[in-house]
């Protein structure tokens, strides 16, 4: 049978419209019929935005821990309690905010969001809170003048720094606090998460694994608690 004119074009454009939908990524996967992320997440920090001791994003370095458990991140976590999100760790242990602040545009390119996470090691290297601030606080600036939405993460209790870590680690938590409020960006209260009430100042002994970085538990708590901008 002979295709009239007009439905040869109707055919012609709706073959034109198939592929400029399937070009521009719809939300389908398909592959699997899944729906594809609609957020993503960069997760900017050290040791406890990369999940030590039992993960790390690097795979060199991950394949240096004897059992990896990709659960030993909150990333893991927020991505389960948070459907349509895809989190991006770009933690690196050890990294003071000044050096965490170094990655930030490579970690948040293509990104809805970046959560920065960090200071812990500027005091740990005797570092003053206030200096440690002014980059948190230079970091949550360029990621709104990127376009990004932002959030700022509380410092942990640490166990392993108690007691004179304690009182820098609640000074700089007041600074991050007012940087989220001078900043109108939302404030992670990660140190309420996992502060033992019975001994003020630690984590809890089922939420840390070696007094410095969450278990699966407690990094399971933060992921779950983890509230997007």
């Amino acid at each position: 049978m002979e295709i009239s004119k007009p439905m040869r074009f109707a055919l012609l454009l709706a073959v034109v419209m198939a592929a400029a939908i399937a070009a521009c990524g719809g939300t389908e996967d398909a592959a699997d019929g899944s729906r594809a992320p609609e957020v993503v997440v960069a997760a900017l920090g050290d040791s406890i935005t990369a999940g030590t001791p039992l993960w790390d994003p690097d795979p060199a370095l991950r394949s240096q821990i004897p059992v990896p458990d990709r659960r030993s991140q909150y990333e893991y976590w927020a991505e389960r309690a948070l459907p349509g999100t895809d989190f991006r760790n770009c933690g690196v242990p050890g990294e003071r905010t000044d050096e965490i602040a170094a990655r930030l545009e490579a970690c948040a390119d293509g990104a809805d969001v970046v959560i920065v996470q960090g200071g812990v090691n500027d005091i740990s290297q005797g570092i003053a809170p206030a200096p440690a601030a002014r980059n948190l606080r230079a970091m949550v600036r360029r990621g709104k003048r990127l376009g990004l939405r932002v959030a700022i993460v509380e410092l942990l209790p640490w166990n392993g720094g108690y007691p004179s870590a304690d009182r820098p680690i609640r000074d700089l938590n007041r600074r991050i606090a007012r940087i989220g409020s001078e900043e109108d960006v939302p404030v992670l209260p990660w140190y309420h998460e996992l502060e033992d009430p019975r001994q003020p100042g630690r984590m809890r002994v089922d939420l840390t694994i070696d007094l410095t970085h969450p278990s699966v538990k407690g990094y399971r708590r933060l992921g779950e608690s983890v509230e997007l901008p």
